[in-house]
């Protein structure tokens, strides 16, 4: 089947990104690796010996950079509906974060320890349609902040990444109720078209 001309530009596109020949070099398994990399640099939300949770995992990039900063006493649990590669020394589950029995599967594989930190890099199946995907994606990051209230230490933090639209005020407020500082990053590998942000939120306070 010959290629649509949309899906041509798409693939030209992605691979002249600078940021994609560069996962060639680094070994990452997909560009979002420097989005987290870009957010690491201004925030340091990573550091030794941290317990880790990532959802919306696959490929695997922000795992990879997340076990390397953690080091050998830190813990970093990967989740995703997707299926994913396993990666030396992170827990790698597959299922879908919204159903209450994949919930009870990663609160067991984080075993009983309090978490330091929540990423979220998930994002909903996108349709095209503004009054489909966003209040997917604006569940998706709700759940995201009902674990970390759920599972994080106090001083913990939430990364979550999240698209402007309906429901994003709001969800900035409820954020500023748990986290004594929130941030919005745009990275600079984040594409300029994309809508998507993502929320630093540090100083978890029950």
């Amino acid at each position: 089947m010959a290629r649509s001309k949309s899906s041509r530009r798409w693939l030209d596109r992605h691979l002249s990104d600078p940021y994609v020949k560069r996962t060639q070099v680094d070994g990452y398994r997909s560009r979002a690796a420097y989005k987290l990399l870009e957010i690491q640099e201004k925030d340091r939300i990573l550091q030794p010996g941290m317990r880790v949770v990532d959802l919306g995992a696959a490929p695997g990039s922000w795992s990879q950079i997340a076990r390397r900063l953690v080091g050998s006493a830190g813990r970093v649990v990967a989740l995703d509906i997707l299926p994913m590669e396993p990666l030396e020394d992170v827990v790698v589950l597959q299922g879908d974060f919204r159903e209450e029995t994949i919930l009870a599967g990663l609160r067991e594989a984080l075993g009983e320890g309090p978490l330091d930190l929540v990423l979220s890099d998930m994002a909903p199946n996108i349709t095209g349609t503004s009054v489909v995907d966003q209040p997917r994606a604006m569940y998706l990051v709700e759940l995201a902040l009902d674990l970390a209230r759920e599972q994080l230490k106090p001083g913990g933090a939430l990364v979550v990444k999240m698209f402007h639209g309906a429901g994003f005020d709001d969800y900035v407020r409820d954020l500023r109720g748990s986290f004594r500082q929130v941030t919005t990053r745009k990275p600079k590998s984040s594409r300029s078209e994309s809508r998507e942000v993502f929320m630093v939120a540090k100083g978890f306070h029950p």
